[in-house]
């Protein structure tokens, strides 16, 4: 059997970093994924995915990353289900994350100072 799946889309919130009693860190995102047509208003429609991401990925993802960030995700497709507060089962249907790419740079303020164009025998010219 084949159980992967790849997304490319932007967060809808910016990430919060948990960790687990074991001291595992994990980081639920959701995936906002447009659509590559239009509905009956002309408009976009978009699907929201969520994602689950584990260890040194859900650490650097929230680092990293902040609402509206482009990132991939490579990972499977997992169900699982619970109980909640009122006694009805309730079913989730997840991406769990192999891996992630940051797709978009990062943060602004996480950017290096750039050096100047004539360390690298390039001059800028604006037009």
């Amino acid at each position: 059997m084949i159980n992967q799946v790849t997304l490319v889309g932007r967060l809808t919130k910016d990430p919060e970093l948990r960790y687990t009693m074991e001291g595992r860190a994990v980081l639920n995102i959701t995936l906002a994924l447009n659509r590559h047509y239009k509905n009956a208003n002309g408009e976009y429609d978009a699907d929201f995915v969520l994602c689950t991401l584990w260890n040194k990925t859900a650490e650097n993802t929230a680092k990293y990353c902040s609402k509206g960030s482009i990132i991939g995700v490579i990972g499977k497709i997992q169900t699982r289900n619970y109980e909640n507060q009122d006694g009805k089962k309730v079913y989730v249907t997840e991406v769990v994350a192999d891996s992630v790419k940051f797709m978009g740079g990062r943060p602004p303020q996480e950017k290096p100072s750039k050096p100047p164009a004539e360390t690298f025998g390039i001059r800028e010219v604006n037009a």
